[in-house]
């Protein structure tokens, strides 16, 4: 590893590139011109409540495993170790929650949240940066590629384009990953030689019970840290819920999250593996220490260049696997947007909007986030460690989300007053850590020790799967206290943490304010958790084309009710309409409205 490898793409790995790029505008023209034609909403933004399982479910996966967790994760273990890897610990609950609490009440209440647009631009800029700063490729060339491609697929081909192209560039992903993975070892001079030299390395961690909150990485933090954050991405995003949505029927919904939890552990081994390999590869002596990357954002793909140099395609291939993560997201990101903005914020003001007209609305707004994406990506270009920033935006935001959330499905005393303010204080506190353990890290960058006796790569700028807290070394440092304390809490306890202030502060605040008129039925919290509704299936929400939502009583209920009264709820909710969305449980009303 004298020399510095010369980074180069083939004419072969252009073509495959391409061919990537080319397949998924290929699958939102096929959805533009069959079928409905998306010539409704209920098409383009729901996509017509058709989708099976299998789709779904790759979809929810394609949706999380963007280009940042295909670079962060290698990098995270080549630097740290395997203690990452107990992050799979926290799926089961984390997908187990959202399919038994989360899907049945949003399968009747359609909530949204819009903080995608500040990420998926951050998305969009990451994997075209480590790209050009490896190979040479034109960075804004392969940034407007992506950016219009997707952009196409999605403005033409509405969700169903979008749930197809995801299923399409998981195949990628996987291909890719694992192609480096048999490469690499085999170069290595196998996987048994792999697991010996991260063994000698000290990349293999143990079980550490460490209960400390300010550990970076322990069972702890990642078992039941990151069941909390697992909440956040699977219980209350709106890309994922939007894809449950678009289930056929709720048990269908349901079964997509316990598909997704195998996907999701395979796709932590192959991100771990990688950098398993990457360590057999270079040792402690990484490229960066050489100075052939700037940050580890780029070590990854640099590698991989480096394994498939003899091999033309490969590297490719990569590239598509890489693009697909990123191509995922956005243009999840680009349909959640366009959804919430439509039906929460435009048609409660417009209830008398023809169809047709929403329809194509729709699509202008899809194809106006696009160009949003764009301008977003040339801020990320200005904010330095672009992984890093991507998953500091999502922590900051996710954990309040969910606890809003939270507050609402589970505490019916919880009024408007208490749910603002919790919020706001959720987010508050979110910023004040992040922002904090940010400054504090870059303040200490120049004192980091290294993990082991031997150099490291440099630490400014790492990048982890999600935004990283202080660095944990096996050197003893002083206990950090006071303020100290605080920034120094482990990103995996972001979630947990944030979503806890907003659930306490805004149950404090609601009952120092009872008097305020309620808008959700007292017994919502009861009606959520009854034995009745969990044993019955939903019927699935429906909107009319004023954007209302409603569904059918149970047939139980139906029969009880006489001809006058079923009249008198038909006026009620007409009459409603009008005013918010709302959706019909049995014997209660919730009222939706925009965060």
């Amino acid at each position: 590893m004298g020399e510095v490898v010369q980074m180069h793409f083939t004419t072969v790995d252009y073509v495959i590139f391409a061919l990537l790029l080319v397949a998924s505008a290929g699958i939102g023209l096929f959805y533009a011109f069959s079928g409905g034609r998306q010539r409704t909403t209920q098409e383009f933004l729901m996509a017509d409540r058709s989708m099976s399982c299998l789709p779904v479910s790759l979809s929810l996966l394609a949706t999380f495993q963007s280009a940042v967790a295909i670079l962060g994760a290698p990098s995270e273990v080549y630097t740290f170790g395997t203690q990452y890897w107990f992050l799979g610990c926290s799926y089961f609950l984390g997908l187990l929650i959202p399919a038994h609490v989360f899907i049945p009440v949003f399968y009747r209440l359609r909530l949204s949240s819009a903080y995608e647009i500040i990420y998926m631009g951050v998305v969009l800029y990451a994997p075209a940066l480590a790209l050009n700063a490896v190979t040479g490729f034109d960075l804004w060339g392969a940034v407007l590629a992506m950016g219009l491609v997707c952009t196409l697929y999605t403005a033409l081909g509405g969700l169903k384009a979008v749930i197809w192209t995801d299923v399409f560039q998981t195949v990628v992903m996987f291909a890719g990953q694992l192609a480096v993975i048999v490469v690499g070892a085999s170069q290595a001079g196998g996987m048994a030689e792999v697991w010996r030299k991260a063994i000698n390395g000290s990349r293999i961690a143990g079980l550490d019970l460490n209960p400390n909150p300010l550990e970076r990485h322990t069972f702890w933090t990642l078992g039941v840290g990151g069941v909390f954050l697992m909440l956040a991405l699977y219980g209350v995003n709106q890309a994922q819920v939007q894809r449950y949505l678009s289930s056929r029927t709720e048990k269908e919904a349901i079964m997509s999250c316990y598909v997704v939890f195998p996907c999701q552990q395979i796709v932590l081994s192959l991100g771990c593996l990688m950098g398993l390999v990457m360590f057999a590869r270079y040792g402690e002596d990484s490229p960066l220490d050489k100075g052939y990357v700037k940050t580890n954002d780029q070590m990854v793909l640099y590698f991989v260049i480096d394994v498939f140099k003899d091999l033309p395609g490969l590297a490719g291939l990569f590239v598509a696997c890489l693009f697909s993560g990123a191509l995922s997201t956005i243009s999840s990101a680009f349909n959640s947007l366009a959804t919430v903005t439509m039906e929460d914020l435009i048609k409660p003001h417009f209830p008398n909007m023809t169809e047709s007209k929403a329809t194509m609305l729709s699509k202008g707004l899809a194809l106006a986030y696009g160009l949003v994406c764009l301008a977003m990506a040339y801020i990320a270009s200005l904010m330095g460690s672009v992984l890093q920033a991507a998953f500091s935006i999502f922590g900051m935001v996710g954990g309040p989300l969910l606890g809003l959330f939270c507050l609402g499905m589970f505490f019916p005393w919880a009024n408007p007053i208490g749910a603002v303010v919790g919020l706001a204080a959720g987010l508050a506190m979110a910023f004040w850590i992040g922002i904090g353990s940010f400054v504090m890290r870059m303040s200490n960058t120049a004192t980091v020790p290294p993990l082991n006796t031997t150099a490291l790569p440099l630490f400014d700028n790492m990048t982890t799967t999600v935004m990283t807290t202080l660095l944990s070394t096996t050197t003893a440092k002083p206990r950090p206290t006071g303020v100290e304390a605080l920034y120094s809490l482990s990103y995996m306890w972001y979630s947990a943490h944030n979503s806890t202030t907003v659930v306490v502060v805004g149950l404090i605040v609601s009952l120092l304010t009872d008097n305020w008129p309620d808008v959700v039925d007292k017994d919502t919290g009861k009606h959520i958790m009854s034995k009745e509704i969990s044993t019955q299936p939903y019927q699935m929400a429906k909107k009319d084309s004023n954007g209302a939502a409603y569904c059918k009583e149970d047939t139980v209920t139906e029969d009880k009710e006489t001809e006058s009264d079923r009249a008198q709820t038909e006026d009620e909710d007409l009459e409603t309409s009008i005013v918010l969305p709302s959706c019909q449980l049995t014997n209660h009303t919730v009222q939706e409205t925009a965060l």
